[in-house]
């Protein structure tokens, strides 16, 4: 219960900072529309507030939520003055189907979170992004942009580019808007980071519901029933899905923007192109370029494509290259006055493509076919049908009906069907650009190729559901294939739809209670900075967001801003399965896999495993184990200026009774030392490491002296819960 009264919360509060500017800025020509606009502006008005209060430098969000919501009434009542309570009244009403889908959406979105999490928190198939949200979000909403204590002004580690402080890093180059959503919004709801960041990527898909049917009804002129389907049908796609599923919202807010750009300059190609026109538009357009370059401002670049692409095809039939001017000036004009508001967003573009140039970004994600342009795939994954011929068969039915409806549109001399042209193909050809690229250089291109994909999907959607025009023609078995295909989709897709919500049901990914304990560290003034030597990092990054007023340093470069450094820390965080106690006073148990090592402690070393471990393995009650190779390695750096001795105690066991031997690489052999088959604590023999740099070498042969023989397909070793090393006192 708890999920869904944030989440309609969280979407009332959205739709309450947009009424207000949604009556203002709507044109008078399609002000009926107005209800369409409302979370666009309430989403760009919000981001437009944390962007001003952070310039002005204020102590984060929770300093100045509250009195900004004297702005959203103000609006409000300026915009039922224009309108009147009783027109206002009936618009919404009009709408309130659009908005029934909208919360039917959410409520279909929150079903995972509902049954596979326990309080509010956030949970991922995959993409550590979430913890990287919250980390700017808790910038936004605690800090000021000038805070230089602890983690943020820590140069070394957070550089990127130019920006050298962890603010300026958000703020410029990073997804501004959906970390300054999750700040405000945490505020007013009294929610932390990782209790909003997962709620607020549902409410975002849930709320371009109302764009979707705003571009299918006044864009490509479907009737009201088809535009409810279509919207319905993104909001239940296992495409958008995805983007759920790995907690991405700025894809969608990026979404969002390019429909209302698109829109507008259809609106303006196909209306009174005059100054007074553009001026009634340059409203909505601000909202677009304002969500545009606060969450994806990389993607400006080909944001107008599809309204470009419309415009200049009639320009070179009509040959009406004055128009096409004016409409260019009209189009860009609110671009200039936005990008001079968020001016940060726009200096940072150049060092935003270097950064695509140096990273690889993303993961692999499997290519969309013609079916999979409609979400006629497996959710979760997004991978084809597996089912002998399905894909083939659903791919040329997608190809077939939509083919059909475009030709008997071009031979009827319904010239609309140049806007599904101009709206999908450009598209489709830098998707398969990436895509094949991706492919010969053997990159991440196709997670590229996916994002560019997901931020014209609204547009793609409805132009790929062209083929419900062949109903138009009135013929029986026009409307008998057209309703056939349409429940063929719906049905496809709700499968997916509840395939996506098993796989997120059980996500490998969650904020479960021991990484939110982590917090208490904060409150510790005798830890003063720390080695962040978590093995995952899912949970290395949420360690970051939870410690931000600790300077922090890492081992290996985790996510941009993070970068790898000497580990200058005073003390070592780590959740790994060897670890080192110094002392009772050196050793810090924060929850029963998560302890603190004080690296000033006389005979501290620090252990690392190296080679020959096996991934982290547990169970849901919270137990982990990992498994070493018959021969795995330790890295042993000890800063002391003299040998340290180790006493080692193993907590684990072999895969039936193993022995098990330590020793000093290239120094005499190991003594072994039988593990039984059942979990038990063994101590192993002592050992000495030298000064600086040296590694163990653990062995594992059967017991007997005979081979390990293999478990499964892994070569293995010893089942470690836990491998403790005291420094002999």
């Amino acid at each position: 219960m708890m999920f869904l009264a944030v989440a309609v919360a969280l979407l009332f509060h959205v739709c309450f900072w947009g009424l207000g500017a949604a009556m203002l800025l709507m044109p008078r020509r399609w002000d009926r529309f107005w209800p369409m606009l409302v979370i666009p502006a309430g989403l760009a008005l919000q981001s437009l507030v944390v962007w001003l209060g952070a310039y002005a430098g204020l102590p984060g969000t929770n300093s100045y939520a509250w009195p900004a919501e004297i702005l959203p009434a103000f609006l409000l009542g300026l915009g039922l003055r224009r309108l009147g309570i009783r027109r206002a009244r009936v618009d919404v009403t009009r709408f309130g189907l659009v908005y029934l889908i909208t919360l039917g959406v959410l409520l279909l979105l929150l079903l995972p979170l509902g049954f596979g999490a326990r309080g509010l928190t956030t949970i991922s198939l995959g993409s550590c992004d979430a913890a990287d949200y919250a980390a700017g979000a808790r910038v936004f909403q605690e800090f000021a942009r000038g805070d230089r204590a602890g983690f943020l002004g820590l140069t070394e580690v957070v550089r990127v580019m130019s920006a050298d402080n962890f603010a300026d890093f958000w703020l410029r180059l990073n997804h501004f808007t959906p970390s300054a959503l999750m700040a405000l919004n945490g505020t007013i709801l009294d929610c932390g980071p990782h209790e909003i960041v997962g709620v607020l990527t549902l409410v975002v898909l849930a709320g371009t519901v109302p764009v979707v049917f705003w571009v299918a009804r006044a864009m490509f002129r479907y009737s009201g029933v088809a535009s409810l389907v279509i919207a319905g049908l993104y909001g239940i796609s296992p495409i958008t899905w995805y983007s759920v599923a790995h907690v991405s919202p700025a894809p969608q807010l990026a979404a969002i923007g390019i429909a209302l750009l698109s829109w507008a300059g259809f609106a303006l190609w196909n209306g009174r192109l005059t100054w007074r026109t553009g001026w009634a538009l340059a409203g909505v357009l601000a909202v677009a370029y304002a969500l545009l370059l606060g969450s994806y401002n990389f993607i400006l670049l080909v944001a107008l494509v599809p309204a470009v692409a419309y415009a200049g095809g009639w320009t070179l039939r009509q040959g009406c290259w004055a128009r096409l001017a004016r409409w260019a000036v009209i189009m860009l004009a609110p671009l200039l006055a936005c990008g001079l508001v968020f001016w940060g967003r726009v200096s940072g573009l150049v060092e935003r493509f270097l950064l695509f140039q140096t990273y690889d970004f993303g993961w692999r994600i499997p290519a969309l076919g013609p079916e999979g342009w409609l979400g006629m795939v497996r959710g979760g994954s997004l991978l084809p049908w597996p089912w002998f011929g399905v894909r083939w068969l659903l791919g040329v039915a997608v190809i077939t009906a939509l083919s059909w409806g475009v030709a008997r549109s071009l031979r009827e001399r319904r010239w609309r069907v140049w806007l599904v042209l101009a709206t999908t193909l450009p598209v489709l050809l830098g998707y398969a650009f990436l895509e094949v690229r991706g492919v010969l250089r053997g990159t991440n291109a196709s997670y590229d190729a996916f994002k560019l994909f997901t931020v014209f999907y609204p547009l793609l959607l409805c132009g790929f559901c062209w083929w419900i025009t062949l109903r138009w023609s009135m013929r029986l078995f026009d409307w008998i294939a057209v309703a056939s295909f349409a429940g063929v989709v719906v049905t496809l897709n709700l499968v997916g739809c509840a395939m996506s919500v098993y796989h997120l049901w059980r996500a490998p990914l969650r904020v479960d209670g021991e990484l939110r304990q982590l917090r208490r560290i904060e409150a510790m003034p005798d830890v003063a900075s720390v080695n962040l030597l978590i093995p995952d990092m899912w949970s290395r990054l949420w360690a970051n967001a939870f410690l931000l007023q600790k300077p922090q340093y890492f081992l290996t470069h985790t996510y941009e801003g993070r970068l790898n450094t000497s580990l200058r820390g005073e003390w070592d965080l780590s959740s790994e399965v060897v670890r080192v106690q110094p002392g009772p006073a050196a050793a810090r148990r924060v929850t029963p896999h998560y302890w603190l090592t004080d690296t000033r402690a006389p005979g501290f070393v620090r252990v690392l495993p190296e080679r020959g471990w096996h991934a982290l393995e547990t169970l849901p009650g919270g137990e982990r184990w990992r498994w070493t190779a018959p021969e795995a390695t330790l890295r042993v750096q000890n800063p002391q200026s003299h040998p340290v001795a180790l006493r080692l105690e193993l907590d684990g066991r072999g895969e039936g009774a193993v022995d098990l031997g330590v020793a000093l690489a290239g120094g005499p052999g190991p003594t072994f030392v039988r593990v039984p088959g059942e979990r038990g604590r063994v101590p192993l023999p002592a050992v000495t490491v030298p000064p600086g740099e040296s590694v163990l070498v653990l062995r594992t042969r059967a017991a007997g002296g005979a081979a390990v023989a293999p478990a499964d397909d892994r070569a293995l070793g010893v089942c470690v819960f836990a491998l403790v090393l005291e420094p002999a006192r």
